[in-house]
């Protein structure tokens, strides 16, 4: 459940802060920090706030120094500076440095500061709601996509699908902030593999030798993708990663974290789908000497390949629901690939196995990966 929208106010004078939370206790949800130490933690713990409103002049670190931390912290937080020394130089520093929203002097009048705060509400749901519709409009988009290479591909989108749950894992356990564009990124690395021939596929993903010209098709796809990508708007950073997704970091030392995530993940994915134990596919990457973020190995070593939180079951293909992961490929019997192993049931998918049921086209069973949470 979403938290209602509070206001934190930062000063080291804990008069003022008495005033404020008896003032405004009304209007606002209000919460206070005796200093900017206090206010980081406060953000960490109990945040995000709506609005934060700093003093300027506090000991140990100034207000703009401490609104620059916030901004770094909690980007949607609106910042409001407040201080008794209102010169044009303070005014300047702190809209440059800590991007604040307003400024106002102090001792600030109770209909200002009321005014102000409702101004900074509404800019926070603003900021919030364009960033929901940006997520939920992109990622209805790309699920488009996705569904279209699952029909096309199903193997490429099975192990977009193993990827990106292995991806969301590290990145969670690597406390990355920003992890939509990584989530986004792996569920359309495969994309640009539409262009390949299944004989080129199925040599990449049974291990066999590529000649020299399906080595430089196959190596292409990436940029294939991003191309595409290229025309979608703010999806720069996602065509991005997946461009730099076969780097080696000894090559591209600068490449994103995501990107060394993503070809982590790949790389893994690969050994696995060849027979590979989990601790032997991680061997063989570490023997690999430059090409990947040890940190990125040693999350995924400590993990459990993105498989925790669910339980293996064999259910009738009548069962499947969406959310459900498939423990093995999905063959009719009349040898159609219709789902890859690791590929995530969709209401998509669903519509499309049923008329290969009503055909009798299937077999009665299938093994999957149950969440935990349909158990309960």
């Amino acid at each position: 459940m979403q938290k209602s929208p509070s206001v934190l106010f930062v000063d080291d004078e804990p008069r003022i802060l008495d005033t404020y939370r008896a003032s405004l206790r009304k209007q606002f949800k209000v919460d206070t920090a005796n200093g900017p130490e206090e206010g980081l933690e406060k953000i960490k713990t109990s945040g995000p706030y709506a609005v934060v409103v700093s003093d300027l002049k506090m000991p140990k670190m100034d207000g703009i120094t401490f609104l620059a931390k916030v901004q770094e912290l909690s980007p949607d937080t609106v910042r409001v500076m407040l201080t008794g020394h209102a010169d044009v130089e303070s005014a300047i520093s702190a809209v440059n440095n800590g991007a604040v929203f307003r400024f106002l002097t102090k001792p600030s009048p109770l209909d200002v500061m009321i005014r102000t705060l409702e101004v900074c509400m509404k800019q926070y749901s603003l900021v919030v709601a364009e960033r929901e519709l940006f997520r939920g409009t992109l990622r209805g988009c790309i699920k488009v996509l996705t569904d279209i290479l699952s029909l096309v591909n199903p193997e490429a989108f099975g192990r977009s699908e193993r990827v990106r749950r292995l991806a969301g894992y590290i990145s969670q356990n690597m406390k990355l902030r920003q992890n939509l564009y990584l989530d986004l990124a792996a569920m359309l690395c495969q994309l640009g593999c539409v262009t390949l021939t299944d004989t080129v596929l199925e040599k990449v993903f049974n291990g066999d030798k590529l000649d020299a010209e399906e080595q430089q098709i196959y190596d292409m796809h990436p940029a294939v993708t991003a191309s595409m990508l290229a025309q979608i708007p703010r999806m720069s950073a996602v065509s991005d990663i997946i461009l730099h997704q076969h780097d080696s970091l000894v090559d591209n030392p600068t490449m994103s974290t995501e990107a060394r995530i993503l070809r982590a993940c790949l790389d893994y994915d690969v050994l696995i789908q060849r027979g590979m134990s989990q601790q032997d596919a991680i061997d063989s990457l570490r023997s690999r000497t430059g090409v990947y973020d040890l940190k990125v190995l040693d999350v995924l070593e400590r993990g459990t390949a993105g498989e925790d939180g669910y339980v293996r079951r064999e259910v009738g293909l009548t069962e499947l629901l969406p959310g459900m992961i498939l423990d093995e490929a999905l063959w009719s019997i009349d040898k159609v690939h219709l789902m890859a192993e690791g590929t995530e049931v969709t209401e998509t998918a669903l519509m499309r196995l049923n008329n290969f049921i009503k055909s009798k086209r299937l077999s009665p069973t299938i093994r999957v990966l149950v969440p935990l949470n349909f158990l309960q």
